[in-house]
């Protein structure tokens, strides 16, 4: 008798819970703090996602060659400089890596930093709406912010020097001298790797339950405000 009582309780009490958990997400009311304070949680865990293999080869190629470069990248191949290319962009997409991994403090700071107007309406618009108010915001101050990380890792694995090596034989094809700010546009490529990877992480909060790891997300996210 004991061993069918416990399972009998847990039916009946199981559904109470749930109910009870319904109605208080149902009875819970949409506040301007609840808003602001639930997209600075969803845009750091974001920030905080995973970013190994975010920077292929293709990505890094098109990031820092003009058009004029990427054409003379065939000719290099043809030249038996492949092995050159193929070595500097899988170290440059490490120290992409390496960059994103220490921006982390920066973004938080950022997004703890941001002020709303109406973070309600951010809510309520779905989509990517948190993510492409952080880029508004502070995109320009993050990729400033990134660059000298970048300088220092580009440094750190001598990239430079590869660098020159590949740029003098595409000079000499081109025929004309192609000035690059290498850790300027790996800090743009890394800001933006970093606001796709928070984009998906919005997303994934938005639409899946199992995303939100906080109370305050399991409140804001969990209907729909409109």
């Amino acid at each position: 008798m004991k061993k069918l009582f416990l399972p009998l309780i847990l039916a009946i009490a199981l559904p109470v819970t749930f109910s009870c958990n319904s109605s208080r997400l149902a009875s819970y009311l949409l506040t301007e703090g609840d808003a602001a304070m639930a997209i600075r949680q969803l845009l750091e865990l974001g920030s905080k996602e995973n970013m190994t293999g975010a920077f292929s080869k293709e990505q890094v190629l098109s990031s820092i060659f003009p058009q004029q470069v990427t054409k003379a990248l065939n000719t290099l191949n043809m030249l038996g400089l492949t092995t050159e290319v193929d070595r500097f962009t899988t170290t440059l997409s490490t120290a992409a890596e390496k960059t994103a991994t220490a921006s982390v403090p920066i973004f938080v700071k950022s997004i703890n930093n941001l002020k709303f107007t109406d973070a309600v309406r951010i809510i309520k618009n779905g989509g990517t709406a948190a993510t492409d108010y952080l880029r508004t915001s502070a995109g320009d101050t993050l990729r400033r912010s990134i660059t000298p990380i970048m300088q220092a890792t580009i440094a750190e694995y001598k990239l430079n020097d590869q660098w020159n090596k590949i740029m003098k034989p595409v000079q000499a094809i081109t025929g004309s001298k192609v000035n690059v700010d290498l850790a300027n546009l790996m800090a743009g490529l890394v800001a933006e790797s970093m606001f796709r990877k928070i984009a998906e992480k919005e997303v994934a909060v938005r639409s899946q339950a199992a995303a939100r790891t906080t109370t305050l997300l399991q409140k804001v996210f969990s209907r729909s405000w409109n």
